[in-house]
């Protein structure tokens, strides 16, 4: 075989080789499997525990993680559409998540959802399961869920009732009480400087 043969099969085998790991590359990136984000707040920033290791802001968390936080520190956990989370300081739980959903038991501590495209199941202590909505939160060893959004009216309608009834009421019992004779200028005589 002369050199030009040579060259051209040495070609033809690098273009075989090329085209076998782009194909292997391409069904290796399908993979649906979600992730999701760390991110650390408060004054431990290095203190998050994912799976027993140290972890910072930033670090892939996977389904079937257990994320602890220390003393002073709050840990979000950002899973794109499906949602964020995120725990209070001294919480431990043990996360779950698929396209599906959210799912957790909670060890420790507190943990709220921020938003989530379906309700978030986590499992209590106690073996009770809490469902939650964005804007709720379950804290260990309680039985129920509490709502941070206080959206629904609850006892907020009160503060807006004296704040505008307590004026409007102080009004109607001036203007009955004085036979409907209201003197705003007072009794004072009033001297023009010039004449």
């Amino acid at each position: 075989m002369n050199s030009k043969e040579w060259r051209s099969k040495a070609l033809s085998l690098c273009l075989i080789v090329a085209t076998i790991a782009t194909y292997s590359m391409v069904a290796l990136a399908g993979s649906e499997k979600v992730t999701g984000e760390l991110l650390v707040s408060g004054n431990n920033l290095n203190g998050v525990m994912v799976n027993g290791e140290t972890a910072q802001s930033g670090r892939s968390i996977f389904s079937s993680s257990t994320i602890a936080t220390p003393e002073n520190t709050n840990a979000t956990i950002n899973l794109g559409k499906i949602g964020n989370i995120k725990l209070a300081p001294n919480t431990t739980l043990a996360l779950s998540f698929s396209e599906n959903g959210i799912n957790g038991e909670l060890l420790a501590g507190t943990v709220s959802v921020l938003n989530a495209e379906n309700k978030v199941n986590i499992k209590m202590i106690s073996g009770e399961i809490v469902t939650l909505n964005a804007g709720e939160s379950a804290t260990a060893g309680s039985a129920k869920a509490q709502d941070d959004d206080k959206n629904d009216g609850g006892g907020a309608w009160f503060i807006w009732a004296l704040v505008l009834g307590g004026p409007a009421a102080g009004i109607i019992l001036a203007a009955t009480t004085s036979n409907n004779d209201l003197n705003l200028g007072g009794g004072t005589t009033v001297v023009s400087p010039s004449r």
